[in-house]
């Protein structure tokens, strides 16, 4: 089947759906399929929507030097990439509500059907195994909450060391932070802020224990500020 049309909320929940679980849009580096994929978007997904997808996108632009030396077929077109089939949530915020609702449908279908014609006996039984399958289900550990986090770091001035900063910055050790794609943003009289994204695990990472660390380098870092955050 592949992608769908980039400009669609279809489109762009498909994308959002094959990124989740992948870094590129085909094996284990960026290709042209990355290129491809990226083109066809106008633009960044909103990461309030498309959390994934934006990751993606942020991460692919930082390769737009070597779109040109990336290793795959450049005249394939991104429609080619993707799913062989998509069963879409339009709306990505309902995606675990239907999951769950088919994971209840699968639950009975495991323990056979709820048929009039069953005698009680039988009936008992498939309730019994139902009942233990849940149970054992709902004690299994839940995955840890995590956060896309979207900080802004500005520097003194025009003259401090932003490659140094940066340096810093993801030297700070704290279990439960991952930190992704960055980027350096024009503000005023040649002064750039380093905008950063990173992955939190909400139990163990406190944003502004994290801040604070941050602006412990006192001698690049004038502040922090938190642009945006998304629930995972």
């Amino acid at each position: 089947m592949g992608f769908a049309d980039f400009l669609s909320d279809a489109g762009l929940t498909m994308l959002e759906q094959w990124v989740t679980t992948r870094s590129y849009i085909a094996g284990y580096g960026p290709s042209q399929a990355d290129v491809a994929s990226f083109k066809a978007l106008p633009g960044p997904p909103k990461v309030e929507m498309y959390p994934h997808a934006w990751r993606w996108y942020k991460h692919i632009s930082s390769y737009q030097s070597e779109f040109t030396s990336l290793p795959g077929d450049p005249s394939k077109a991104y429609t080619t990439y993707g799913p062989e089939k998509s069963e879409l949530t339009i709306n990505p915020k309902d995606a675990p509500k239907a999951a769950e609702a088919e994971e209840e449908e699968e639950d009975d279908d495991l323990f056979g059907s709820d048929d009039e014609s069953e005698d009680e006996e039988a009936k008992k039984k498939r309730e019994e195994n139902l009942a233990a399958y849940k149970k054992k289900k709902e004690g299994k550990t839940k995955p840890a909450a995590k956060t896309i986090v979207t900080l802004d770091v500005k520097p003194w001035d025009d003259e401090t060391d932003m490659t140094q900063l940066e340096k810093n910055l993801r030297a700070i050790e704290m279990d439960g932070i991952k930190w992704g794609a960055s980027t350096l943003v024009p503000l005023a009289f040649g002064i750039k802020k380093l905008q950063i994204t990173l992955v939190v695990e909400d139990d163990k990472v406190s944003i502004d224990d994290l801040q604070e660390q941050i602006a412990g380098d006192e001698d690049h870092v004038q502040s922090t500020d938190v642009a945006a955050m998304q629930k995972l």
